[in-house]
């Protein structure tokens, strides 16, 4: 009862699903606060602004060497540094944490909100790297978490715990033999089973929120989305065989973390 406020690690992207199933339930009415911003293991930023509701980073120049690339990329792109961002434009990370380290694209893109004094204020937008693409129609992680937010809202009783997408092409033969197409698997509370008409809804706001899903699918070029149930827990036990503090990829692009998808998740 005297709690006032909750300090999350992260509070973007997909992992937003954890904090608005705390809002919904034991922290309803408190404040959420993302003190920092870090990146590819590297600390890059701070959040002055507890009171607001979507967390912005300032930059600390002397934290990492940060580089930029606008996006949409250009053909020969060529990264900007702090001095040269534009307020109100996409940047995709280039990162240099520590000296000697290696110089990587950290996958994350960051919208520039504004300016405190002269160092940047830093949205984050979506990761670069986490997006499905069986046909190129690349649909981000949390772009498809809305989606798939929507579709459980059509499901009565259910409450949405976790999920992941896989690309049919990681899984190979045990997807089956049609076109190219979406196997997720969510973990749900409230509901024990989903009826056939339940389990299209997914497909079918997938279509409506994304034209070129829905042009694919008319085709035939992306196949029918399979929507899987798992077990309870089946993701703690996942995270905790992970065994990193980083945010959990999504959308499953990876073919190196396909075994344990499959040992602790689908089975």
């Amino acid at each position: 009862p005297q709690l006032e406020v909750l300090v999350v690690g992260t509070a973007h992207g997909a992992e937003k699903l954890y904090c608005d199933a705390l809002h919904q339930a034991d922290c309803k009415g408190l404040p959420f606060y993302c003190p920092f911003y870090q990146a590819a293991g590297a600390l890059l930023g701070v959040n002055l602004w507890p009171e607001e509701p979507v967390p912005r980073f300032l930059l600390c120049p002397d934290w990492a060497f940060c580089e930029f690339l606008p996006c949409p990329a250009k053909e020969e792109p060529r990264t900007v540094l702090l001095g040269e961002l534009w307020e109100g434009r996409e940047y995709e990370l280039v990162l240099t944490a520590r000296p000697g380290e290696y110089r990587c694209r950290a996958g994350e893109v960051l919208r520039v909100s504004g300016f405190h004094k002269q160092c940047p204020v830093v949205e984050y937008v979506r990761r670069e790297s986490q997006a499905l693409n069986v046909r190129g129609e690349s649909i981000t992680e949390e772009r498809f978490c809305r989606s798939l937010c929507r579709a459980v809202g059509m499901w009565p009783g259910a409450r949405l715990v976790d999920y992941i997408c896989v690309e049919s092409a990681l899984l190979g033969a045990s997807s089956g033999a049609s076109a190219p197409h979406y196997e997720v698997f969510v973990e749900l509370r409230g509901l024990r089973d989903l009826s056939e008409g339940q389990r299209y809804k997914l497909d079918q706001c997938l279509q409506e929120d994304f034209p070129i899903y829905k042009s694919f699918r008319f085709k035939g070029s992306i196949g029918p989305l399979r929507l899987h149930l798992v077990g309870a827990g089946a993701f703690a036990r996942l995270r905790e065989a992970l065994g990193s503090p980083l945010p959990m990829p999504r959308v499953l692009r990876e073919e190196r973390l396909l075994q344990l998808i499959q040992s602790t998740v689908i089975s």
